[in-house]
């Protein structure tokens, strides 16, 4: 029997020690540095066809240095997975919208408008149909390629209903002036963990949108107000009022140049405010997702406050800017560092009833993900 955190996954009364000693993080930005700098040249050497090698070299090093309990974790996807995932999507996917694409343009030019914006929307369909599934199908491989114990995750589940959910789900947040995305981000989250597994283990997510809300409508609503501000005093500047609120007839159009000068300031603020903003709801939505996850008799806790995600970030850029962009390698470690040391788990393993997984391996890596561009949690 293990314990993680605190035995009978009872939070309180928890020292910061024993909160601590689930998860634990082992590497430094060094000995990452002595991988990531030469996938980097080999990637552009290669244009680009090393990158497949070169995350699966990151990921090993990640996953051996993350400790869960008494144990690290390991990585044994490979490169080859990934690549030939990649390759296997353009194949079945790429051509065939390449066909349509032309196909549809080729419609519009020959008068035939509304055959060729049909075709077009059912393009974006599929597009928008494979995105879910992406995400479904990242998450059901890397969970089948990390081991603990010798243990693997993964699903029997394909993905393909999950696909439709995550159209007619997030389609209906938006629909719904933007209001239901909460909702939508929330129940897709939970669809998606509870079809998946680790070992004979079921993940269950019990998460509920409502604790988002507030901070949701002050993300919402934070473009209308920043936008009311940034017009009342380029008109006010238009118009001849100086910032004290003197009226001065005639030096509005002498003014052009003020207003430019602030809307360029408030075109810079709106987004550092909105992406601020943006963060306190999505700081608390790690929150409360992963705090209602369970495998087992374990219960799963993630306290990255909205402070610590805006130093990420800030850090993010920093390391970016100041080494031209070179820096940007080490991304992917300091995303990983940063989950792991925010992750808490609360109430015990028994190791006696651990038994591998009898899920299918998916055997094709990411390609969807890699395909779209996108990242999986």
């Amino acid at each position: 029997m293990l314990c993680a955190g605190i035995e009978g996954g009872k939070r309180k009364n928890m020292t910061d020690e024993q909160a601590q000693s689930a998860f634990g993080f082992h590497g430094n930005w060094k000995d990452f540095g002595r991988i990531a700098l030469p996938n980097l040249l080999l990637t552009i050497v290669t244009l680009g066809v090393y990158r497949f090698w070169a995350i699966t070299r990151e990921r090993r090093y990640l996953w051996s240095q993350t400790r869960f309990i008494d144990e690290h974790l390991e990585w044994t996807g490979t490169g080859k997975e990934l690549f030939f995932g990649f390759g296997l999507v353009l194949i079945l996917f790429g051509i065939p919208y390449f066909v349509m694409q032309v196909v549809a343009q080729r419609l519009m030019l020959n008068g035939q408008e509304a055959a060729g914006a049909i075709l077009t929307f059912a393009m974006l369909a599929i597009i928008f149909y494979l995105l879910g599934v992406a995400r479904f199908r990242a998450l059901r491989y890397r969970l089948g390629r990390t081991r603990w114990r010798g243990i693997r995750g993964g699903s029997d589940n394909p993905g393909f209903l999950y696909g439709l959910s995550y159209m007619w789900k997030t389609a209906a947040g938006i629909l719904a002036m933007g209001l239901m995305v909460p909702w939508s981000m929330v129940s897709l989250w939970n669809q998606r963990w509870r079809a998946m597994s680790f070992g004979p283990l079921q993940f269950e997510a019990h998460a509920d949108f409502s604790s988002l809300m507030k901070r949701y409508l002050l993300f919402y609503l934070s473009p209308f107000l920043i936008l009311i501000v940034l017009f009342v005093i380029g008109a006010a500047l238009f118009f001849g009022f100086n910032l004290s609120g003197e009226y001065d007839a005639g030096k509005g159009v002498e003014g052009w140049s003020a207003v430019i000068s602030v809307l360029l300031l408030f075109y810079v603020l709106f987004f550092v405010v909105y992406g601020f903003i943006y963060l306190v709801y999505y700081a608390k939505y790690f929150r409360v997702v992963i705090g209602e996850m369970e495998l087992g008799k374990l219960q799963f806790g993630f306290d990255a406050s909205t402070k610590d995600w805006i130093k990420l970030g800030l850090g993010d850029i920093a390391v970016v800017v100041l080494t031209l962009g070179i820096g940007y390698v080490f991304l992917s470690y300091r995303h990983w560092k940063f989950f792991v040391i925010h992750m808490h788990a609360y109430g015990e393993v028994n190791v006696d009833d651990l038994t591998q997984s009898t899920t299918r391996q998916a055997r094709h890596g990411e390609g969807l993900l890699d395909a779209f561009d996108v990242g999986a949690i």
